[in-house]
């Protein structure tokens, strides 16, 4: 074999290995790693970053601002849920999940059930109707009506608007398996 044999020979070898190895890195898709942070988009994370805490004050404003206008408690809570879509887009559904946690949720969605059902029977044992803020004045005063509807909208249909909406956003991107299992 000559040296001209042996140069081709060797040249055609290392041409085809360029090309494998050019084609195959062209192709080949880097391995996930569990372990890194979901990122989207850099633009995305930035203006939600900038953007939440306005629309948290604004919710939180619509919660306090409660029964003087309208919608109040069930607009701000829906307010505080969207925060947290917001989030869950940004950073991930799963450590957004997760950092929330589902007792979060099912404490906003039970505790304003309490507190709304509390409000309810409280009138009830003072001798009324269901609701009747009134009997509430030899406590707070002559604007037991006011006080009674600010703890509904408040402590009771915020609350409940954003666990349930939360829930309800993290149950369906969980998705739904025919066989009753759990994703996890």
């Amino acid at each position: 074999m000559s040296d001209a044999d042996t140069e081709g020979s060797v040249d055609s070898g290392a041409a085809s290995e360029a090309t494998e190895t050019s084609e195959t890195s062209e192709t080949s898709v880097p391995p996930v790693d569990p372990d890194r942070p979901y990122t989207e988009s850099e633009i995305i994370m930035t203006a939600v970053r900038v953007v939440t805490p306005f629309v948290l004050t604004y919710g939180l404003f619509m919660i306090f601002h409660g029964a003087d206008t309208p919608g109040g408690g069930f607009q701000g809570g829906a307010l505080v849920a969207v925060v947290v879509f917001m989030l869950a887009f940004a950073f991930g559904i799963r450590p957004t999940r997760e950092w929330v946690g589902s007792g979060l949720m099912t404490g906003l969605a039970a505790g304003g059930v309490i507190v709304f059902a509390s409000v309810g029977l409280g009138t009830l044992a003072l001798g009324g109707t269901f609701l009747e803020y009134g009997r509430y004045a030899p406590f707070v005063g002559p604007d037991a009506t006011k006080w009674g509807m600010e703890a509904i909208e408040i402590g009771g249909v915020a609350a409940i608007v954003a666990g349930v909406i939360m829930g309800l956003f993290f149950l369906t991107a969980a998705g739904y398996e025919p066989d009753g299992g759990d994703e996890t």
